[in-house]
């Protein structure tokens, strides 16, 4: 039992270093591949060691010790970069604990930016840009992104591996770009950001409704880039939705762990420091005097509900002209899934359901959970209950997240008038 509790540690303790642990990597080794390859090593050793001697004090500081260590092996077998093996294998014999925390957490934010547009190279395609750099910042598995995605699984693990292949061959610098450089990569960084932050606000998978590290990780990010490019609207578009949403974490789950929505929430909870934030980076967007982006039109839509007092107060008719905008500037499927819940609460669930119904031949949505539930929300409202039944059923089948399973067999036992709906899974 107690290997277990430890290995439990370890991986909790991984999640929360990985990222910072392979930015700092790469700023030595300058090879974003050997450095998540190293991080993985480090990541071995102490599964093997920690166990038997205990979680260190500082166990960001051990795991970036035993990864230089696994550096300086493999420069010496490979008897290249003698300059860097002597420089790493002085430093490895002088340097105490608290330098090791100077490195992981000194200059941190420049090492993951560098990072973030080191995997964001134009060398690579955008799907792998976006991929990659949530592999390696974000610590989410291929499954995750490709559930972000919508993509097989394969797809992600073929575009990550080719990927870190082609960044070693092109010999892709580990530094900050400029000027024309930086403006070509910063879309695919926002894209990163904001895919890493709707990781951790709504799971794909497990037993967690959210993963809260990893969007304030995003969020962190996200301030440290508009401070580096005041002048981008859609940076601070971006920073403006991730404080607004960030904003209802504490209402956002029961006692338990289990969802809370949107318009169940107690607003007291909200955290109105982060709304401040938020509201004030909108309106930083908003002075470029440009049209809103996808981001800050995100954002001006969240805004509407972190101004409604309550929910009976929110003005759908106003985000439903903002996700018309979005569908204009942005069109996807995902945004019309939120398009037709916003009309279907300004107008009607019947409009709602005429979007909806338009979706059903996507593609794309085929294996997407909210197109049920979604349909199913909007058909209980117009009293076809056992249609409902079963598209919350089909949305319980498609998600992998357990608590949103949960919530989904729910509202199926709700239209047929049952306490529950046996999980056929087994998970409650």
């Amino acid at each position: 039992m107690k290997a277990i509790d430890t290995h439990r540690t370890i991986d909790a303790i991984w999640r929360i270093e990985s990222t910072r642990l392979i930015a700092g990597l790469a700023r030595m080794v300058r090879d974003v591949g050997l450095a998540e390859d190293l991080a993985q090593d480090a990541l071995l050793v102490a599964l093997e060691k920690w166990p038997e001697i205990g979680i260190p004090d500082n166990p960001g500081a051990w795991l970036m010790a035993a990864a230089k260590r696994k550096a300086i092996d493999q420069m010496r077998r490979q008897k290249r970069l003698e300059r860097k093996y002597e420089e790493l294998g002085r430093e490895s014999e002088s340097q105490g604990a608290s330098e090791f925390d100077e490195v992981l957490e000194g200059d941190i934010g420049d090492d993951i930016l560098r990072l973030i547009f080191t995997t964001c190279h134009p060398i690579l395609s955008p799907e792998a840009r976006v991929a990659l750099t949530l592999r390696l910042l974000g610590g989410l598995t291929t499954s995750e992104i490709a559930r972000a995605f919508l993509v097989p699984e394969p797809t992600v693990a073929q575009r990550i591996v080719r990927a870190k292949r082609t960044l070693t061959e092109a010999r892709v610098p580990f530094e900050m770009p400029e000027g024309a450089d930086r403006e070509a990569r910063l879309v695919s960084v926002l894209e990163v950001l904001y895919l890493m932050f709707n990781e951790g606000y709504v799971a794909t998978s497990g037993g967690s409704w959210l993963k809260p590290t990893l969007c304030f990780e995003a969020l962190r990010l996200g301030r440290i880039l508009a401070a580096a490019a005041p002048g981008e609207s859609e940076v601070h578009g971006l920073a403006a939705l991730m404080e607004i949403q960030s904003s209802r974490f504490r209402a956002r789950v029961g006692p338990s762990g289990e969802p809370i929505l949107l318009l169940d929430q107690n607003r007291a909870l909200w955290d109105h420091l982060l709304i401040r934030r938020g509201l004030a980076a909108l309106e930083r967007a908003k002075q470029s005097g440009r049209a809103l982006g996808p981001y800050a039109l995100q954002a001006a839509i969240a805004a509407c509900h972190a101004k409604a007092g309550t929910a009976a107060e929110t003005n759908w008719i106003r985000i439903a002209a903002l996700y018309d905008a979005l569908s204009r500037v942005a069109p996807s499927p995902v945004v019309e899934i939120n398009r037709a819940v916003a009309l279907s609460m300004a107008f009607g669930p019947e409009v709602g359901l005429e979007v909806v119904d338009a979706l059903a031949a996507e593609p794309s949505l085929k294996e997407y959970h909210l197109l049920p539930g979604v349909r199913g929300d909007l058909l209980a409202k117009l009293g076809r209950n056992e249609e409902a039944r079963e598209e919350f059923l089909r949305a319980a089948a498609l998600t992998r997240n357990e608590r949103e399973r949960s919530v989904l067999l729910n509202r199926a036992a709700e239209c047929s008038g049952h306490d529950q709906v046996p999980d056929s899974e087994g998970s409650s």
